[in-house]
């Protein structure tokens, strides 16, 4: 089956294999660029390549502001000259001064982290002043998917004023990530999206007449960019989609209004063996794909018009097919992640292609939770 993935030298790949395709991923930044209405809209997440490369990329085309889940990730971004880092994950143990730390050594980075409590609050404070600069802050809220954050009302007002009172913090806003909006539908999606930002900009309006500063809000991940982006007329609004870069199956099968992003990472896999008359198996086990989706969800074998996903252990992809007598042991094909965010994180590094032969090697660097710090 025709597919823009074809790598002339595959023969000679071993396998399984991630792959970049640096065209692509250019293509994908400006769309996203396009989509939002200019590069300062945007606040990407790293998490999903986790690549010194695609940050440069991002870098090189106008993205100042990006996001982080780990000191690792917050230290990669600051190493290639990212200017502003926001870590949006609780930072509990030592991770606080792992922060003190990076503020430290990378002077020319603004470095901010959410809170949810006073506690951290506080935490965040003394590594401030340990590290001898201010850190900024943002409340992270919890607009419905009750994984991290507090509800948007009075003890949210309450913290953001407390933290803004500490010295060597900065006020820096909010933090909304709504990823339990998933809905197929961009109407379905758009609702929900809007009604989870609602008390969120009460919110805001309520610190402001406090005479507190917010200077934005950052909201939404890949599946509600477009909703947010879309948004014109909330200032400082800021779209945090990550995905858009590498894109994957499960979101491109989905969301129809993500119109004229592609995925640009596939799997390269060879077929190990032909147990039975209408198996194949393949060496794409969950060691080289994410296994977070459901089992029929995992990949989309690019090469093979008609199969069902009815087994997948450490190093095995075994699939049913009407077609199996196509396949020998040996075999090539391409597949693309279900979900490619922590497809990456299983790989040491990525090959790149471009014009149908491959170009490099790109360390997935922030794979490893300790890069310096």
């Amino acid at each position: 089956m025709p597919h823009p993935y074809q790598i002339a030298d595959a023969a000679e790949l071993f396998t399984p294999a991630l792959v970049f395709f640096p065209a692509l991923i250019r293509a994908n930044i400006a769309r996203v660029i396009e989509l939002a209405g200019g590069p300062e809209r945007l606040r990407p997440h790293v998490k999903t390549h986790k690549t010194r490369e695609i940050a440069r990329l991002q870098l090189e085309s106008g993205v100042t502001k990006h996001k982080a889940a780990t000191i690792a990730e917050a230290e990669m971004l600051a190493d290639v000259g990212a200017p502003d880092v926001l870590l949006s994950y609780p930072l509990v143990g030592p991770n606080m001064r792992r922060l003190a730390t990076l503020v430290t050594r990378f002077p020319g980075t603004a470095f901010s982290a959410t809170i949810e409590n006073k506690e951290a609050a506080d935490d965040l404070a003394r590594a401030a002043a340990t590290a001898g600069r201010n850190i900024g802050f943002l409340v992270d809220l919890d607009v419905g998917q009750h994984r991290t954050g507090v509800a948007a009302g009075e003890a949210a007002a309450a913290l953001y004023e407390y933290a803004s009172r500490l010295p060597g913090l900065t006020a820096g806003g909010l933090h909304a990530y709504d990823g339990h909006n998933h809905q197929e539908g961009r109407a379905d999606r758009e609702t929900a999206a809007r009604a989870g930002l609602a008390p969120v900009l009460e919110l805001r309006a309520k610190l402001e007449r406090r005479g507190l500063s917010v200077p934005r809000v950052i909201a939404g991940g890949t599946p509600t960019f477009p909703v947010y982006a879309a948004i014109r007329d909330v200032p400082g609004l800021e779209c945090s989609p990550g995905t858009y870069v590498l894109h994957d199956h499960g979101y491109g099968s989905r969301y129809t209004d993500l119109t004229g992003v592609t995925p640009a990472a596939v799997l390269l896999t060879r077929v190990i063996s032909r147990p039975t008359a209408n198996r194949v198996t393949f060496d794409l086990g969950n060691k080289s794909v994410a296994a977070d989706p459901l089992m029929v969800k995992r990949v989309h074998l690019l090469d093979v018009p008609e199969y069902t996903i009815v087994g997948h252990n450490e190093e095995h992809l075994i699939i049913e097919t009407p077609h199996a007598d196509r396949y020998r042991p040996g075999d090539l094909a391409y597949a693309l992640p279900g979900h490619v965010c922590p497809t990456c994180a299983l790989h040491r590094e990525a090959l790149t292609v471009e014009n149908g032969r491959v170009t490099g090697r790109w360390a997935i660097a922030a794979r490893d939770r300790v890069l310096t710090v």
